[in-house]
This record gives structure tokens, C-alpha cells and sequence, in this order.
């Protein structure tokens, strides 16, 4: 007992002297709470510098053409050289007359015309008759070749057409203008016409020998034998002329049909 007593008491003191931290480690502070959290929103990354070639440049703006210029009034640029009659072959024209007379027709050649800006006909004829016994009133002037399709568009389609009919033959075709210097639909402004070319026939009415006259006038409902005379003998005239207006294209023409040989590219014919 006294054994143990001696040797643990030296043990006490030596523990006593050793020297205590006077203060505990300090833990090292924790990330401020704010800093730990991740943010709500995503990290913007930073912008990337641009480098000179791909530095935004400003365009140029294009200078302005002509074209693109808004234009009032009369067109912009040099004036248009001035209209003038088309001159017609001489050999061709003896064809036309040649095939005029075997047809029957009546008519006579008349000097040039020329009245001025594109108005005239180089080679006019005066029609009187478009077939024997068909009387073409008031006789008109015009170019040879708008003679021959008439007569071609009455021999060979108006006159069967008409054969439907209770009136007996046609004695007369009624004109309403055949060369005349004015611009389209007697217009102030706008293209010169191709009655100023002698090229249009505007035919009002046949008048048959009981004396009847069928003017021409709006008939798409017309559900008569003179409605279907009309309507037959309009699309008929595509055949012979290359414009074709009758009283259902416009206003214009609701008191006759308007027949032209205006040349186009390509054969393109307007018939309504």
C-alpha cells in the first residue's frame, strides 16, 4: 500500500508543473453563409473581348439609282422618240388585196394617211363591202389586212351562226369606228389605239334582210337563239383577230365588239 502511494504522488506532481495552453486552439472560421450558398441566378461569364475582325462595321448606305428614285408625274430619263406609221410591205400588201377581191369585197386604196403623233396607215384601203351582198356601213377606212379578217370571220362563222336565226340573211354589218387618230378607249392620256393604226373594226350590229338588226349589247344571260347568235360569233372572232372585246369585258364595249390584228410576241392573242 505504501509502495503504490510513493509512486503515484511524484506522478501527480510532475503533471501539476507542466505549464496548460492558457487558451484552446482556435478553429478556423467557417465561409461566410452567403458566400457557400450558390446564387439563384446563373454566373454571367465575362465578355469576350472582339477581336478587329469581328468588330461590327456600320454598312454603307448604297447611293441612290435612278431606279430607285420615286418618280411623280412624267417618267424620269430622255423623252421617247416619237410615234410613227409602220410601214407595210409592198408585196405583201398586193397579196392581201389579191385575196380581198376573191373573196367579193368592195373597196378602194387610198393615199397615206398620216395625222400626226403615230396616227395613219401606210397603205389604207376603204372598205364598202365585206362579202357580195353585205354591205359594210358607214364605209371605213383601215389597213387591208383587218379588211380580210373581217371578211374571213363573216364567210366562215357569223354568216353559219346566223343561219339559226329566223331572219334570213345578213345585209349589213353596222360599224362604229374603224380608223380614227385617238388613244385607247378615247382616253386623255395612256397608249395610242389601234384604230390610229387602222388595225381595229368596232362592228354595233347586223341588220338582216326581214329587216331586223341585232345590236350587240351584254347577252352572257341571254338564254335566246339571239344570245346564243351573239356569244357564237364573239369567240368565234379569236379565230380571225388577235383582240377580241366584246360587251362583258368592260363599259367600253357594251355597245359593240372591238376587233383588232395587233401583232404580239409569240401569236399571244386577248379575247374576253
Amino acid at each position: 500500500m505504501l509502495f503504490r502511494f510513493v509512486f503515484v504522488v511524484p506522478a501527480m506532481i510532475l503533471l501539476a508543473a507542466a505549464s496548460l495552453p492558457q487558451t484552446g486552439p482556435i478553429p478556423q472560421q467557417k465561409p461566410d453563409s452567403e458566400q457557400a450558398q450558390p446564387s439563384a441566378e446563373p454566373p454571367i461569364p465575362a465578355e469576350k473581348p472582339i477581336a478587329p475582325a469581328e468588330k461590327l462595321v456600320t454598312p454603307v448606305e448604297k447611293p441612290a439609282t435612278p431606279e430607285d428614285e420615286p418618280t411623280t408625274g412624267e417618267m424620269q430619263g430622255p423623252p421617247r422618240p416619237p410615234l410613227t406609221i409602220a410601214s407595210e410591205s409592198d408585196e405583201e400588201h398586193k397579196t392581201c388585196l389579191s385575196e380581198l377581191s376573191a373573196m367579193g369585197a368592195t373597196f378602194k386604196e387610198i393615199p397615206r394617211i398620216d395625222d400626226g403623233n403615230g396616227c395613219g396607215i401606210d397603205k389604207p384601203i376603204t372598205l364598202s363591202s365585206a362579202l357580195p351582198g353585205i354591205e359594210f356601213k358607214p364605209e371605213g377606212k383601215m389597213r387591208c389586212e383587218a379588211a380580210l379578217a373581217l371578211a374571213h370571220w363573216v364567210k366562215e362563222s357569223v354568216i353559219p351562226s346566223a343561219a339559226a336565226l329566223d331572219n334570213g340573211k345578213i345585209v349589213t354589218i353596222n360599224q362604229a369606228s374603224t380608223y380614227v387618230c385617238r388613244l385607247r378607249n378615247n382616253a386623255s392620256t395612256g397608249k395610242i389605239s389601234e384604230h390610229a393604226r387602222g388595225n381595229a373594226i368596232d362592228v354595233a350590229s347586223f341588220t338582216f334582210e326581214n329587216s331586223k338588226t341585232i345590236g350587240i349589247e351584254p347577252r352572257r344571260e341571254d338564254p335566246t337563239l339571239t344570245g346564243a347568235f351573239q356569244r357564237a360569233t364573239s369567240a368565234s372572232a379569236c379565230l380571225y383577230f388577235t383582240t377580241v372585246l366584246d360587251p362583258e369585258s368592260d363599259a367600253a364595249h357594251e355597245t359593240h365588239f372591238h376587233l383588232d390584228v395587233l401583232e404580239r410576241n409569240g401569236g399571244f392573242r386577248y379575247c374576253h
